[in-house]
């Protein structure tokens, strides 16, 4: 009997290391829509590696989920980051991954690929 309950108490331990961190960022975390509704990561379908040039002109526009997948659409990337100010990444690269920054104001700062 015992062991069980030890069983079930590591379980719930290692399960714990798998929650976003206390800062409350999750890279799957999408933010809200200009329109207020919450939105969800959309998958786009790229065709290869990441191009951030080609989403360049919205630099200086403010997030919205239609952004994320637009830029996602003219970049190719398959996976979207958003990144809020002050917040915390992974230094890991991924080539088909698109990082767009933004500030307090909600206005897109830089978007790169990795």
């Amino acid at each position: 009997m015992n062991r069980f309950f030890f069983a079930i108490a590591a379980t719930a331990v290692l399960a714990a290391g798998c929650a976003p961190g206390l800062d409350g960022h999750d890279d799957s975390w999408m933010p809200p829509a200009a329109d207020g509704s919450t939105g969800a990561p959309i998958p786009v379908a790229g065709e290869g590696p990441c191009d951030a040039e080609a989403a360049q002109g919205y630099v200086g526009q403010p997030i919205s989920e239609a952004l994320g997948v637009e830029a996602m659409r003219y970049t190719g990337a398959r996976e979207l980051r958003w990144i809020a100010p002050d917040s915390s990444v992974t230094m890991d690269y991924r080539p088909t991954r698109l990082n767009i920054e933004y500030d307090e104001a909600r206005n897109v700062t830089a978007i790169r690929c990795g």
